[in-house]
């Protein structure tokens, strides 16, 4: 239940630790106290100059300059909280009105300033949390750049060199000049690779990444992606095989070919990364499937972890260059994955082997 001002103007802790009292509660109590003390000085001087004043005149004038002190502190106070309010709200929210063309009212019964604090506070933290969000930003832009500059440089340089040597030496042996082209073709192959990629990421992050939805066994697809790295698996000496009791076809929901994609990079990853053997496991979840790839290469420090999913993130940088790829498969694993609202994980433990794990809806019988 609100309690009226001036019944909540006897409570004096409030004045004493000057908390909890509204403008109106203030401008009152100042103007009583500045009438207690007229009303005191008015006494003593009847005293002293032994003038005879009705005391009816006396409290009369106290109440008279009680009502003025009140009015006129209210005002004062209303003026003044209103501009530095106004002016504090309009910064906060970069308010475009002008005070005198769109004037407002302050409720001078509410704990204005106790609002204002903490709406200040409140925009002081979500700023805090911009700022600090923008330099992370800025921060990752950076090295965003610098790595597609890199990253498309090289296939640039390689293509550039293998042509301008041709055409420089004019080279009459065709198996040179065809040698040169297959190097120089390939390198292109790497630069349209880098952006495709690039353009997929780009469009799942503005939104517009389409999905086919459709039931497909899990197993089936996977048995696929197997047969496709089949050669990339003999040439590195590495062997796929499915872990004991994964080997079953659970039905799940998505687009059949995104997750083909996603397979592929992380079989692929598995296969170079990897020394004798990748596993493949297939987990009923209940509602979801859960479909990992491991490997059993030398592991990936803890440090790394968090940031695998980055564009053009590389955990070895000389190394990872020669087993080729554009950095960025894990990225384009992670957006595919968060499209069908799933989501995709890494453990690793060094000397030990990595493990990629994604889930996905399962079909409901």
């Amino acid at each position: 239940m609100k309690v009226a001002p001036f019944i909540r103007f006897f409570d004096y802790r409030s004045y004493f630790l000057m908390k909890n009292i509204t403008p109106n509660q203030l401008a009152l109590g100042i103007s009583v106290v500045f009438c207690l003390l007229s009303l005191l000085w008015m006494l003593l001087l009847n005293w002293l100059i032994t003038s005879d004043w009705p005391i009816a005149y006396v409290l009369i004038a106290t109440i008279f300059n009680t009502l003025i002190g009140y009015v006129l502190f209210y005002f004062a106070l209303e003026r003044f909280i209103y501009r530095r309010i106004k002016l504090i709200y309009k910064r906060i929210h970069r308010l475009k009105q002008e005070i005198d063309s769109h004037p407002e009212k302050v409720n001078m019964n509410q704990h204005i300033m106790e609002e204002v604090e903490a709406e200040v506070v409140k925009w002081s933290e979500e700023n805090k949390e911009k700022i600090e969000q923008l330099e992370q930003l800025a921060i990752y832009r950076r090295e965003f750049l610098g790595n597609v500059s890199h990253e498309l440089k090289t296939p640039v340089s390689n293509i550039q060199g293998y042509l301008y040597t041709l055409i420089d030496s004019k080279l009459s042996d065709e198996n040179i000049n065809m040698r040169y082209l297959k190097k120089a073709a390939k390198n292109a192959e790497r630069l349209h690779s880098i952006i495709k990629e690039l353009e997929t990421i780009a469009l799942h992050e503005a939104g517009v990444l389409k999905l086919t939805w459709e039931a497909f066994s899990i197993y089936d697809l996977a048995q696929e992606v197997i047969n496709a790295t089949e050669m990339l698996a003999k040439k590195n000496d590495v062997k796929i095989t499915f872990k004991e009791g994964c080997e079953q076809a659970i039905q799940v929901k998505a687009d059949r070919e995104k997750i083909r994609q996603v397979l592929t990079n992380l079989l692929t990853n598995s296969i170079k990364y990897g020394k004798t053997a990748t596993f493949i496991g297939i987990y009923d979840m209940d509602r979801y499937v859960l479909i990992e790839v491991t490997d059993d290469g030398r592991g990936i420090a803890a440090k790394h972890l968090p940031r695998l999913f980055e564009r053009f993130y590389r955990v070895d940088d000389s190394r990872s260059r020669k087993k080729g790829g554009s950095g960025l498969g894990l990225a384009i694993v992670k957006h595919i994955v968060e499209a069908h609202n799933q989501s995709v994980h890494v453990r690793s433990k060094k000397g030990v082997g990595t493990t990629f794990g994604f889930t996905l809806a399962k079909v409901r019988e």
